[in-house]
């Protein structure tokens, strides 16, 4: 059994407000930066990338991989919080304050389809699904900012959801010590 389970942030997106932001490709920038990310995930051995369903989370996963020379699939689950539906935020203090509500208020519906307890607990099946899959190799998940913050903070209590959140780059990873998904670093 690895050892690790590494965490990505997909990389920037090229936004565009006439489609939903689960269809957003990744920008020139984005791609550029998927370069600058793998050799510092090189020590951590990926053996897999595993990506949502989203084309940006697809695009970085599979950037990375082929630098590092491993596999890249995309696998059901693993989406950012559901907000179908939800309008494109014009300022980023208005998107920032609705995700501090979803945050401090993770049992009540705030914006989009889902709870924070329900994309946690979404993200968290679809990731125990991956390592009892692939229990020998060293995952790479390539999957979104909130669901990966409610993931982390929830395994690491410590932790303050929306500060964490706000330290998010694009893209950025967190390697998580198996089984108990303790924050070892940030790459």
């Amino acid at each position: 059994m690895s050892e690790h389970l590494i965490l990505v942030r997909h990389s920037a997106v090229q936004i565009d407000t006439a489609v939903p932001s689960h269809q957003w490709p990744l920008s020139a920038d984005g791609r550029s930066r998927c370069h600058d990310l793998a050799p510092k995930l090189t020590p951590y051995d990926p053996t897999r990338f595993i990506t949502s369903e989203e084309p940006k989370a697809i695009e970085t996963g599979q950037i990375l991989a082929n630098a590092l020379a491993v596999s890249a699939m995309s696998a059901s689950g693993l989406q950012e919080h559901d907000r179908h539906g939800t309008p494109y935020f014009e300022s980023r203090e208005a998107f920032e304050t609705a995700v501090a509500t979803f945050f401090a208020r993770p049992d009540e519906l705030v914006f989009g389809r889902e709870t924070a307890v329900q994309a946690r607990m979404r993200f968290e099946t679809a990731v125990q699904q991956e390592l009892s899959s692939h229990p020998q190799e060293t995952l790479a998940i390539v999957s979104h900012g909130t669901v990966m913050t409610l993931f982390i903070c929830h395994h690491n209590p410590h932790l303050n959801p929306m500060q964490f959140w706000q330290s998010l780059t694009l893209p950025c990873a967190f390697v998580l010590r198996l089984p108990e998904m303790q924050l070892v670093t940030a790459v």
